[in-house]
């Protein structure tokens, strides 16, 4: 049984954008079915995805932050400057509608995205420079995320700041310190080292999960509004991601870093926790701006997607380069 649900976690992980859009097209044609994901049971879904994370993380992925201050520091500055900033020019850019572009400023001022720290690795990025700068995104997320979207979106609603600070702590800062705790307490047990392999798997159903929820809970707005919507989203989405995959990798250029080094810090300042502001945006504007939560959920979906391309993108150009220097060598 063991076995099976670790060669399911590793499908599940390597397909995870395959597997997420074929829950969303399911819950479009049959939406009733994520219908129980919603309120506390989706904040404790989102929970329990970043103790999948806290699980992963040793001592040693938290003495990067104090090991590489400044990359750390360079990265986390990217991320929180760069994505909300390039959302916030796309909303006034294209005019959007204030509930559209409610939810592409949560994506913008939300940390990294967890599964980023697996696209370092397949694009033979820096894995633990990656995962310095999601621990010191999610670590700061509490206080960044309301203030930035105070910054952001003040103007055009009214932001719940201390609700939100509340929210991140209870759905980000408390799961991973449990997960990373239990991870220093059992580490050397094989028992763990079997949950941690089944880990990645069960972190991938909980975001379908929350994208299935999402659908099913705009799937009516979003039929009245019609697939002009969807698509304009889509590609306000599109370019928000673009946007900070190239800025991303540009500041890499600026600041000297290895090839490996802007690889990471592209796929991390371009990938958000999407999860995390779908959360956001169910539990604070949902009721009253409810297709808030669609640009959050199409970024659930998409980001997946683009950073696997991404990631296969760079491991292309390295095997490219490695067969045209066997050529060479001949």
């Amino acid at each position: 049984m063991v076995k099976v649900l670790q060669v399911a976690s590793r499908w599940l992980a390597r397909y995870t954008s395959h597997f997420i859009i074929g829950i969303a097209v399911l819950t479009f044609f049959v939406p009733g079915i994520f219908d129980w994901v919603k309120g506390n049971i989706q904040t404790a879904i989102l929970g329990f995805i970043m103790l999948t994370m806290g699980l992963t993380l040793s001592t040693d992925d938290f003495k990067v932050l104090l090991n590489r201050p400044l990359d750390i520091f360079i990265g986390a500055c990217a991320q929180f400057i760069l994505m909300p900033l390039i959302a916030y020019t796309l909303v006034h850019v294209f005019h959007l509608d204030r509930q559209l572009a409610i939810g592409i400023l949560l994506v913008g001022c939300c940390p990294g995205g967890v599964s980023s720290n697996i696209m370092s690795y397949l694009c033979h990025g820096d894995v633990a420079f990656s995962v310095g700068m999601t621990c010191a995104s999610t670590l700061l997320a509490p206080l960044m995320t309301p203030l930035l979207m105070q910054l952001t979106a003040g103007e055009i609603v009214e932001i719940d700041t201390v609700g939100m600070f509340v929210n991140i702590l209870i759905v980000t800062i408390i799961p991973v310190g449990i997960g990373a705790m239990l991870n220093y307490i059992y580490s050397r047990r094989k028992e763990f080292s079997t949950l941690q392999s089944v880990m990645p798997g069960f972190s991938v159903l909980g975001l379908a999960c929350i994208v299935g929820g999402v659908i099913s809970a705009v799937y009516d707005r979003l039929i009245a509004n019609s697939w002009e919507v969807f698509l304009w989203i889509f590609f306000v989405v599109l370019c928000h991601n673009s946007l900070g995959y190239l800025l991303g990798y540009t500041t890499g250029r600026l600041c000297h870093f290895s090839t490996a080094k802007k690889r990471t810090i592209s796929i991390e300042v371009g990938m958000q926790n999407a999860g995390l502001a779908t959360n956001l945006a169910s539990n604070f504007f949902l009721a009253t701006n409810p297709l808030s939560v669609v640009p959050c959920a199409i970024s659930c979906v998409w980001h997946s997607i683009s950073g696997t391309i991404l990631a296969g993108l760079f491991r292309a150009r390295d095997e490219r380069k490695m067969s045209q220097g066997n050529d060479d060598s001949r």
